[in-house]
């Protein structure tokens, strides 16, 4: 059980943080608790800080309308918060679509499902439609990516039990499962691809010991975006690329102690 516990140690700490969160959600909407009150993009936390999505706020910006005071504090808070800890820590710890997308990887890991799709996508594809969300904002005058947001259709199934949402979650999960792994979060997400940016400079960085590293390539093969390895056996230092979402499952599977968490800068 002890050896269960430290092998999934981050996963289970992630989705205590992830359903956390939806509880939290819950209790403010249908039991008039304090703690979390609003959604994704906009919440008020213990009913005075509030907190605001960066990437929501800066399509609202961009669409011509200006931004409330309450509205633009509490992204600057957001941000900061991302851009200190770094990578897409949001993305990995509190995102609720991340439980979907690793549900559906799971489900196709234990069927054995295999891909047998020609789609191609790139993983720099999120950026361009980052661009194209701001893009399309500007043009529309209103929040564009809002719209359409998986994050917002989750969070309304859960909180409201919309029935359509449901349709569009069990759209992404199959996507996910039989047409691209990875498909949503690792290719197509905008929000992903502005955390990548944000966070691509924080203090909490995957750590790699080379002499330790007898290239399994287990890290590889559990990592959700594995390009981000790249210094994997070949030298010390920490993973610097921002589309790491820090989950820590690289960590967690090197049976060589060869991954840890630490603090950027402070190595050499």
């Amino acid at each position: 059980m002890f050896a269960l516990l430290k092998n999934n140690r981050y996963l289970i700490s992630r989705r205590i943080v992830q359903l956390s969160v939806i509880m939290l959600f819950l209790g403010g909407n249908y039991f008039g608790w304090k703690i979390l009150i609003g959604n994704y993009s906009s919440a008020t936390f213990l009913n005075k800080i509030v907190l605001s999505d960066p990437y929501a706020t800066l399509q609202i910006l961009v669409s011509g309308f200006l931004g409330t005071t309450d509205l633009l504090v509490g992204a600057l808070i957001v941000l900061l918060f991302y851009a200190i800890i770094g990578g897409r820590v949001f993305c990995g710890w509190v995102c609720p679509v991340n439980l979907l997308t690793d549900f559906a990887a799971w489900s196709r890991k234990k069927i054995g499902f295999k891909f047998n799709t020609k789609i191609v996508l790139t993983r720099n594809t999120r950026y361009y439609i980052l661009v194209l969300s701001l893009i399309l904002s500007a043009i529309i005058g209103i929040a564009a990516f809002e719209i359409i947001s998986p994050i917002s259709i989750f969070h309304r199934a859960i909180i409201f039990g919309i029935g359509g949402s449901w349709t569009m979650i069990l759209a992404l999960f199959l996507f996910d499962f039989a047409v691209v792994k990875e498909g949503w979060c690792g290719h197509l997400c905008p929000l992903g691809s502005f955390y990548s940016v944000v966070g691509k400079y924080g203090v909490l960085k995957v750590y790699h010991e080379k002499e330790k590293c007898t290239l399994c390539n287990k890290c590889f093969e559990v990592c959700p975006e594995h390009q981000v390895l790249s210094i994997v056996g070949k030298k010390d230092g920490y993973i610097q690329n921002g589309e790491c979402t820090n989950c820590g499952r690289c960590i967690e599977v090197c049976e060589d102690d060869a991954l840890k968490f630490s603090i950027n800068y402070i190595r050499k």
